[in-house]
């Protein structure tokens, strides 16, 4: 059993002695205390020495002299008797490395080597001898752990008056090498009628109301009794020093704890204490076999993670049950702070379908919160998964590791808890604090865990720290540094960066942060790209992108928060108004909106088993579908509910970019097979602008620079510009417009490969265009009553796309500004018509909504055209008919890992997006200083 205490090894005499009435009193520690003989007088001199020996040493020792004075055949064993000597003959086996016990012989040959004793003192001095040869072979004991470097262990725990501390024990309990604990304490305890039984039943009632581990007597050990270690905060120092058991760890303690701090709990190192030298123990914590000798993981308390995690098992996610919130708290926290978030309907492949832990003490299977949020954290911060919650974007599990941490950590992959606990606390710290850096120095402040494992994680923290940073999820965003963030073995190669719009800037200022030198070449006399806010109607207006679609851990939403820039979030209502002035029943919308998801459930049916070859545009599939569906039905639509459909469909136009008869029916929503940003969507009242702005303080970028050619045949690559200018660099990234590479705008020396040519020209370039309108007055209040945004119904099929949606841009309702889209079969209607005469159309759509009231003539307008923009061409990509969407993924490969791509056309997951550009280019950066 273990723990039992083991019976030391019986020593024979020479002649036993024979015993009359022995009376022994036996105390249940198991412990045999002689208490009296009646012998002869003769044995009564005799035994009196050893009798007064006795009352002097302590139980373990009175047990072993007593039963020495016993033969084997004198001593009538129990059961618990059979068991000791078990025990005792596997304690002399050789294995034990001890000395080997001395026979009788030569303990006689030894006693007559010595001078003649007085005539009356021979059989004690025998006796005596064979106690101190006794005592000289138990002076130590080896721990048993295989591999263990500790030969003389030392009890940290002494908690039993009887704690072996650097003696003998009958046996060692091993934590880790250099951490031990006696059987003597133990069963201090372990053992039920012992001081200690109930501070451990105490902990153990804790631990397993909070946890899912084992509530051993050795994790109690780790958990409440092992010394904290702490690093020494001077910079030409950085010793660790244990401190005494008495002394808690704090964040405070251990961000400003210098050597001989004066605190009185506090070891002192001596007069000048950082000169002293560090504990060898130390040292070996360095060592790779140190952590596969470590027989508990690391359990941090009060973790920053904590908060977000309160509805997981703590000891599953790297944190201590001991210090984790009760049930009853956890149920207070959620009742103030949680919300559920709204389910979504999009699909999430396999591989996003990963396990979740169960849910934590206090929470049943079904009713749960999707997320917590922590109070004084923007509530768009969500970097964990809740239990059974899948499908989020920029999420990790907080339970398990992702497939690049097993690649990068493959030592953490048989007991992935420190790595957890350590990126866990990472994750939270980062974003309970986005605006400053985040170094290793602020996270090992929060590294409260006992023993010197502490010395071990503080260590592991840089690797995890920069791993983290290089991969974009900490660290990133319009964060300003005073010094590299990755060692200089990450940032030993120069890169040009061509295109200064989001995939271009986020790259640059990633490589500029990671310490590399950055070039950036703009073809165009302002920086952003497809990214153009327009102030000069009073309010600013996005030419381009404007709106955030989901807000939750999306960059964007992080770079808001750095910058302290409010998002308008958009509300759900869109009434949908008709040509005569009428709003539609929302009944009708909500049937045809229907209608309109099934039509779109039958193509993804339709396409399971399709192959790439037998690919159909989308608009002819979804009006075979919706003909089919009537036939057999036997259902008509009224003219008015053709008509809303005929408005949905032109809202996924919008979405494409494109007319539905040039977009895949096979992969048209591709990237819904991931997960994607959920959330609340928003308009950026300000645009986009001021966060590229932040971007590209500080980086080089060279306007008016339209880059021609690339020629990357040698050990550099080179750059060229239109007006004759060259550069050159080790790497170059490629972050311009899909139709400037499907028309040959950059010319490559050798040629791109052939696979990455054909995915370039599978993929579509979508086209909307916009109209901005400012009026002398708000005419619409009265009706659309203060909502975001109101829908237009077409007429006719054809009329399809024409301004189907009117945006309020000063949701304050200060400015009367009002902007429309056309897209789909409408945007070639008004590619060669003047800007009045696209306001004149747009005009008379407002009339035919505002029949009952006047409608002004705009003050001020202004017209987009991204298909006569030399440097773009197009607004965003989309999956052509007979293409897939692993072309985004071909398309971000890189060449002979000198040209690298980026761009929303290279984002697989995030396409058609600011986001998705900014996120591929924060994925090249990590791509270039990996190689």
């Amino acid at each position: 059993m273990d723990g039992e205490q083991r019976s030391p090894k019986v020593i024979k005499p020479k002649r036993p002695f024979p015993l009359r009435n022995r009376k022994w009193c036996c105390c249940y520690s198991d412990a045999l205390i002689f208490s009296s003989f009646t012998t002869t007088k003769k044995e009564t001199n005799l035994f009196e020495p050893f009798i007064k020996k006795l009352q002097t040493r302590n139980k373990v020792h009175k047990l072993r002299h007593c039963r020495a004075m016993l033969s084997d055949a004198d001593y009538s064993g129990n059961a618990s008797g059979t068991r000791r000597a078990k025990k005792r003959s596997s304690e002399e086996s050789p294995g034990e490395s001890q000395t080997p016990r001395i026979s009788g012989r030569q303990t006689n040959a030894r006693v007559k080597r010595t001078n003649n004793p007085p005539p009356g003192q021979s059989k004690r001095k025998a006796t005596d001898t064979e106690e101190e040869d006794d005592q000289s072979e138990k002076k130590y004991r080896k721990c048993e752990k295989a591999g263990c470097s500790a030969t003389y262990p030392v009890c940290f725990a002494s908690a039993s008056e009887r704690c072996a501390k650097n003696g003998y024990t009958s046996r060692w309990y091993h934590l880790s090498c250099g951490e031990h604990f006696c059987n003597e304490c133990f069963d201090h305890y372990y053992r039920s009628h012992k001081d200690g039984y109930e501070t451990f039943a105490s902990w153990k009632r804790v631990w397993t109301s909070n946890g899912k581990s084992e509530p051993s007597l050795k994790a109690f050990m780790a958990d409440q009794l092992l010394p904290y270690w702490v690093q020494c905060s001077r910079p030409d120092c950085r010793k660790w020093r244990q401190l005494t058991k008495e002394i808690q760890l704090t964040t405070a303690l251990a961000a400003t704890y210098r050597c001989g701090m004066k605190l009185s709990n506090i070891k002192m190192e001596g007069p000048d204490q950082c000169s002293q030298p560090e504990d060898l123990r130390v040292a070996e914590v360095t060592d790779s076999w140190w952590h596969s000798m470590l027989i508990l993981p690391p359990l941090l308390k009060e973790s920053p993670a904590g908060p977000f995690l309160a509805a997981y098992y703590p000891d599953c996610v790297g944190m201590s049950p001991s210090g984790s919130l009760s049930t009853a708290s956890v149920t207070e926290l959620r009742a103030d702070h949680c919300r559920a978030v709204q389910s979504q309907s999009k699909s999430v492949s396999a591989g996003d379908q990963t396990r979740c832990v169960g849910p934590g003490p206090g929470m049943s299977g079904r009713n749960r919160y999707r997320y917590l949020s922590v109070p004084g954290l923007c509530p768009y911060f969500q970097p964990f998964y809740q239990p059974n919650e899948c499908g989020k974007a920029l999420c990790v599990r907080p339970d398990m590791m992702e497939l690049d941490e097993l690649y990068e950590f493959p030592e953490f992959s048989r007991d992935p808890t420190m790595y957890l606990a350590l990126r866990n606390l990472i994750l939270a710290s980062w974003h309970k604090n986005c605006t400053e850096v985040l170094t290793a120095e602020k996270c090992a402040e929060h590294i409260i865990v006992r023993g010197l494992v502490r010395v071990r994680c503080v260590q592991e923290l840089d690797r995890v720290l920069h791993f983290m940073t290089r991969k974009g999820l900490i660290n990133t965003g319009v964060l300003a540094v005073k010094r590299p963030l990755l060692p200089e073995s990450f940032c030993s190669k120069n890169v040009i960066v061509i295109g200064a719009g989001a995939a271009g800037l986020a790259a640059a200022r990633q490589l500029q942060n990671f310490g590399t030198q950055v070039l950036v070449l703009e073809a165009r006399e302002r920086i952003g790209g497809r990214v153009w806010d327009d102030v000069s109607l009073g309010v600013t207006v996005g030419r381009g992108a404007q709106i955030v679609n989901g807000c939750v851990n999306n960059p964007i939403a992080l770079m808001c928060e750095q910058m302290g820039i409010r998002m308008h979030k958009l509300g759900e209502r869109c009434d949908l108004f008709q040509e005569d002035g009428k709003v539609t029943d929302p009944a009708i919308d909500k049937r045809m909106d229907f209608h309109f998801n099934a039509i779109l459930d039958v193509v993804s049916d339709w396409r399971k088993d399709k192959s790439q070859g037998q690919d159909s545009p989308l608009g002819e599939k979804v009006r075979e579908i919706k003909k089919n569906f009537l036939q057999e039905s036997g259902i008509q639509f009224s003219e008015l509910e053709e008509k809303v459909l005929q408005f949905h469909l032109s809202n996924l136009e919008f979405a494409c970019g494109s007319s539905l008869d040039q977009v895949s029916a096979r992969s048209w929503d591709h990237n819904e097979f991931f997960a994607q940003f959920s959330g609340d969507h928003t308009l950026l009242t300000e645009g986009y602008s001021p966060l590229l702005r932040r971007l590209a303080e500080g980086l080089d970028i060279r306007t008016n620079c339209p880059v021609q050619a690339v020629d990357y045949s040698g050990d550099l690559v080179k750059v060229s510009s239109s007006g004759g200018s060259q550069w050159s660099a080790h790497r170059v990234l490629v972050s311009v417009p899909l139709t400037l590479l499907q028309k040959n705008v950059l010319r490559f020396t050798p040629p791109l490969p052939e696979r990455k040519l054909k995915a370039i020209h599978s993929l579509g370039a979508g086209i909307i265009e916009k109209v901005a309108l400012q009026f002398p007055y708000r005419f619409w209040d009265t009706k659309v009553q203060s909502a975001d945004y109101f829908g237009h119904i077409p007429p006719a099929p054809e009329k399809r796309g024409m301004f189907s949606i009117f945006y309020d841009l000063d949701p304050q309702g200060k400015r009367a500004v009002l902007m429309s889209i056309v897209s789909g079969e409408a945007v070639p209607a008004v590619r060669d018509l003047e800007d009045k005469q696209v306001v004149d159309e747009c005009m008379k759509v407002l009339r035919e909504l505002f029949t009952e009231q006047e409608v002004p003539e705009p003050s001020s307008y202004f017209v987009t055209h991204w298909n006569k923009d030399p440097w773009s061409q197009m607004s965003y990509s989309f999956v052509k008919t007979g293409g897939s969407g692993e072309a985004y993924d071909v398309l971000a490969e890189d060449v002979q890992g000198k040209v690298f791509f980026a761009g929303e056309a290279t984002n697989r997951h995030f396409p058609q997006t600011v986001t998705g550009a900014y996120l591929s280019g924060v994925r090249e950066a990590s791509k270039m200083v990996s190689l």
